[in-house]
C-alpha cells in the first residue's frame, strides 16, 4: 500500500528505485591498556593512519573536482589537525591503543563543538566521518560508505559525508534521502552539483526496509513508499515533460514578456567553470575564493598563485559579469593564520569581512591579485565583501578596494539582517548588493544552517526572509543600483519567480539548477511574478507562501 512521507527537497528531479542503506559506522574499539614500551609504536600507527586517510580524502577531491574538492580538502585538514593529533599522542602515552586514542580524542573534540551550541553541526558530521575512516584503517575493517551494488538504487543514510557524496555514481545512485541535514548542508550542495535528486531532513528514513521501492521527488521533498503503478507513471511522465522543457529553453534568463533576469553561476574555482558554461550561465554571481586558502590553513596563498586561479575563471567569461567574493573565513571555515581559535561562538564572532579588516595585508594581497588577474581582459569583474553589517563595514571595504587599485564595482553581501534593514545606508558606499540567503536565514531565525532539527526555519520561503529580500531590492531600486541573490534560494525555480517579483535583478545558483530556473521564468510574465511575490509575503508560513505563489503562477 502506497504511503507518503515528506522531507525537504534539495535537488530537482525524480528517482524511483529500491532502497539501499549506507554502510554502518565503525564499532567503538575496545578500551584495553598497552604497555608503556608500545606507546611509540602505537603513536606511529596512528600518524600513518591519519596521513593515509587525509591523502585518500585529497585524492577523492581531485577526482570529484569543483565544490566537492574544496569540501574534501577541508576535511583532510581536519584529519591532520595538530591539536587533535597531540591529544591522540597524549592518550596513547598513558596506555591507549592507537584506535582507542583516536576514537576518544575525536569524541572529546566532538563534545566541545556540541557544547558550543552545535553551530558547527556540519563539521561534527564531517568529524565523525574522519574518525570512522581512521579507526577502520587501524582495525583493518572495510570503510563505512556507499553500498556495493550492480543495480541502480536509492541511497538512504542518516547523513552523507562529503567523501561519500562527492564520488556517487549517478548511473547507480538514482537519488538519495537522509534523516539529517538541511537545504544548505554539504549533502544538499553536492547533490545539486551532481544533478542527483535528493531529499534531506526526513525523520525515520533509516527505518525504510532494504529493497523497498520508493519514489523520490527532489523538488517537493515527497517520498512515496511502494508507489502505485499510477503514481509511478505520473512521476515518470512529469519528469519526461520537465526534461523536454529544459532542452527547449535556451538563451539569457527572462520572463515571458521580456523582462531580463541574468542567470549566473555559483562557482568555487576553475573546476566548476565547464558545468557553468554548459548550463548557459551568463556569468558568475558568486565566485567563492576559499578554495585557495583552504589548501594551507597556516598561511595565505601567494599573489602569483591567486592571480593564476582568478584569471582561469575570468577568461572563461569574456564580456560576462564575474562577481568575486573575497575570502569568507571563520565559523565553519577557520584558518589558523586568520581566525581566532578561542571564540565561544564563532558564528557571531570575527568572520568574513571582520577577519579581513583585522588582517589588512591578506585583504590587500587578494584585491591586488584580482586587479592584476583582470588586466587586459574584457570581463566585467566585480568584487564583494561577505558579512557586511553596516555602512562603516561597506566603506572600509570600498576604501580597501580603491587603495589596491581596483577599478571596478564594489559590492556588499546582505547576510546579516542589519544590512537589509539599512540597505540604503550601505548603498551609499557600494554599487551593488548580493543576498546570501543561506546565512541571512540563519541569522534571521537563529537557526543553524547545518542542523536538520531547525530546517523549517532555513526554508527560504519563510515570509520574514522574503520581507528582507524585498527591503534590500527596494533600497537598490531607489538608489539606481542592482540587487542579486546568490544564496541557495535562487536555485528553486518557483522561488526564482518570486524573487524576480520582489525586484531582484539577477539570480546566481549551482550550474545544475540554471536550466530549471530559465525554463520556469520563461513561462511567466513580470506581473505574474510580482503577484506571486505579494501572495507569498502575505502568508504566515513557508509552506503557505509556497502554495500561495504556486496558485498565482498556475492561474488558480
Amino acid at each position: 500500500m502506497q504511503t507518503t512521507l515528506r522531507g525537504v527537497g534539495v535537488s530537482h528531479g525524480v528517482a524511483i528505485g529500491e532502497v539501499r542503506h549506507m554502510g554502518t559506522a565503525v564499532l567503538e574499539p575496545p578500551a584495553k591498556q598497552i604497555p608503556a614500551e608500545e606507546a611509540e609504536r602505537e603513536q606511529g600507527r596512528a600518524r600513518q593512519a591519519v596521513e593515509a586517510v587525509a591523502a585518500d580524502l585529497v585524492a577523492r577531491g581531485n577526482l570529484a573536482g569543483g565544490e566537492a574538492q574544496h569540501v574534501l580538502e577541508a576535511q583532510a585538514m581536519m584529519a591532520q589537525d595538530p591539536e587533535l593529533m597531540a591529544d591522540v599522542d597524549r592518550r596513547i602515552a598513558v596506555g591507549s591503543t592507537a584506535e582507542r586514542g583516536v576514537y576518544d580524542a575525536f569524541a572529546s573534540y566532538r563534545a566541545l563543538l556540541a557544547g558550543a551550541g552545535e553551530y558547527l553541526a556540519g563539521r561534527v558530521a564531517d568529524l565523525d566521518d574522519v574518525r570512522n575512516r581512521i579507526v577502520a584503517r587501524l582495525l583493518g575493517v572495510p570503510m563505512p560508505g556507499v553500498p556495493d551494488s550492480d543495480e541502480p538504487y536509492v541511497l538512504i543514510a542518516r547523513d552523507l559525508a562529503p567523501a561519500d557524496t562527492a564520488l556517487l555514481d549517478p548511473t547507480l545512485v538514482l537519488g538519495f534521502v537522509t534523516e539529517e541535514g538541511g537545504p544548505t548542508s554539504h549533502s544538499a550542495i553536492l547533490a545539486r552539483a551532481l544533478g542527483v535528486p535528493a531529499v534531506v531532513a526526513l525523520p525515520g528514513a533509516g527505518e525504510l526496509a532494504e529493497g523497498t521501492v520508493i519514489a523520490v521527488d527532489g523538488s517537493t521533498g515527497e517520498i512515496f513508499v511502494e508507489p502505485s503503478a499510477e503514481k509511478r507513471a505520473e512521476m515518470e511522465s512529469s519528469a519526461a515533460a520537465r526534461k523536454a522543457a529544459l532542452s527547449a529553453s535556451t538563451g539569457p534568463g527572462a520572463t515571458s514578456d521580456g523582462h531580463k533576469v541574468p542567470l549566473l553561476a555559483n562557482v568555487g574555482g576553475p573546476g566548476d567553470v565547464p558545468a557553468a558554461l554548459e548550463a548557459g550561465a551568463e556569468g558568475v554571481g558568486l565566485f567563492r575564493t576559499e578554495f585557495l586558502f583552504l589548501d594551507d590553513s597556516k598561511q595565505a596563498p601567494s599573489e602569483e598563485k591567486q592571480i593564476a586561479a582568478y584569471r582561469a575563471v575570468l577568461e572563461a567569461f569574456p564580456e560576462g559579469r564575474v562577481v568575486v567574493r573575497v575570502l569568507d573565513a571563520g565559523a565553519d571555515k577557520p584558518l589558523d593564520f586568520l581566525t581566532p581559535a578561542d571564540e565561544p561562538n564563532p558564528a557571531l564572532g570575527v568572520r568574513g569581512l571582520r577577519s579581513l579588516l583585522d588582517h589588512p595585508d591578506v585583504l590587500r594581497t587578494q584585491l591586488t591579485s584580482l586587479s592584476k588577474a583582470a588586466e587586459g581582459l574584457p570581463v566585467h569583474l566585480e568584487v564583494m565583501a561577505p558579512m557586511v553589517a553596516d555602512r562603516a563595514d561597506a566603506k572600509a571595504f570600498a576604501d580597501a578596494c580603491r587603495a589596491a587599485g581596483l577599478h571596478t564595482k564594489f559590492g556588499a553581501m546582505v547576510e546579516i539582517p542589519s544590512a537589509a534593514l539599512r540597505a540604503r545606508s550601505v548603498l551609499q558606499e557600494v554599487e551593488f548588493l548580493s543576498l546570501g540567503t543561506n546565512d541571512l536565514a540563519q541569522y534571521t531565525f537563529a537557526a543553524d544552517r547545518q542542523v536538520g532539527a531547525v530546517s523549517r526555519l532555513q526554508d527560504p520561503w519563510q515570509p520574514a526572509l522574503l520581507d528582507l529580500v524585498a527591503m534590500s531590492a527596494d533600497a537598490a531600486r531607489a538608489e539606481g543600483k542592482s540587487c542579486g541573490v546568490c544564496g541557495e534560494a535562487a536555485s528553486d525555480p518557483l522561488l526564482a519567480c518570486v524573487l524576480t517579483g520582489l525586484g531582484v535583478t539577477s539570480l546566481s545558483m549551482g550550474a545544475a539548477s540554471i536550466p530549471y530556473v530559465r525554463s520556469t521564468l520563461a513561462k511567466h510574465t513580470l506581473a505574474q511574478c510580482e503577484r506571486a511575490a505579494s501572495a507569498a509575503r502575505a502568508a504566515d508560513s513557508a509552506e503557505e507562501a509556497r502554495v500561495a505563489a504556486q496558485a498565482v503562477l498556475s492561474g488558480e
